[in-house]
């Protein structure tokens, strides 16, 4: 039986490879000629193969938003949050300048636009801060992980203020994401999609390949402006109603 759940999940990681490479040669060779539409769709059908071949069900709760501007604020769990996001809205992603290193997923992240920050720099932050405004006076979504790492999904980690400053600079709405992944036949929360502490990217994605089959559940919640408030009673806000959104995930 070991063997058996051996070989299956070493079957799952070639198609992975083979995926995302192709996911490599889009956009290095189709996206310069497609419309913001195109690209828009192109990544949101890859990502949802991608959940398919690790045998993940996309359950998504709540109304995504189709156009910006808002800035989605989520609990960080696994490198799968941005692909479970991709999958579910268009979006452009703040990432911790690391993910821009990390192996072929890097420079997928970076081909969809991702913004990247250097979290140990302030100067760093505000150039990332002014960037994000500029794109939600520009209608975008942008996607923030305020935790500023990833927890095992059960606890909630404190929300970092710094990134809620674009949305109070913009005057855009903030929307309460919740993420979760749960084994599909018990319902329990699943840690197996976790990256956590000393765990690798590859232990990750070997550790979900060879669970049994998953759900992410994505919950939406009611965007709000912010309406005077400061960076920090934003994110404090923000972060109870994630807390919140989790209860029903």
């Amino acid at each position: 039986m070991n063997a058996m759940k051996t070989a299956l999940a070493a079957l799952k990681l070639t198609r992975l490879g083979l995926h995302i490479a192709r996911g490599l040669w889009t956009v290095a060779w189709a996206f310069p000629r497609h419309t913001a539409t195109q690209k828009e769709e192109g990544i949101k059908a890859w990502a949802l193969v991608l959940l398919g071949l690790l045998a993940i069900e996309l359950e998504v709760k709540g109304q995504a938003p189709v156009h910006g501007p808002v800035l989605l604020a989520a609990n960080h769990i696994s490198w799968l949050d941005m692909v479970v996001l991709m999958a579910s809205c268009p979006n452009r992603f703040v990432a911790k300048a690391e993910v821009r290193h990390w192996p072929l997923v890097g420079r997928l992240a970076d081909a969809a636009g991702t913004l990247f920050v250097t979290r140990e720099s302030p100067r760093d932050a505000v150039r990332v801060v002014h960037q994000m405004a500029e794109g939600l006076k520009n209608n975008e979504v942008l996607t923030i992980f305020p935790e500023g790492t990833t927890s095992n999904g059960v606890q909630l980690l404190p929300f970092h203020a710094n990134l809620f400053q674009a949305a109070i600079s913009a005057d855009a709405p903030v929307q309460p994401v919740a993420l979760q992944f749960s084994d599909v036949a018990s319902g329990q929360t699943s840690l197996a999609p976790c990256y956590i502490g000393d765990d690798s990217l590859l232990q990750s994605i070997w550790r979900t390949l060879s669970a049994p089959p998953l759900a992410a559940v994505i919950c939406f919640g009611e965007p709000q402006r912010p309406l005077g408030r400061d960076r920090r009673t934003l994110a404090r806000d923000t972060q109870a109603a994630v807390a919140a959104l989790r209860t029903t995930a």
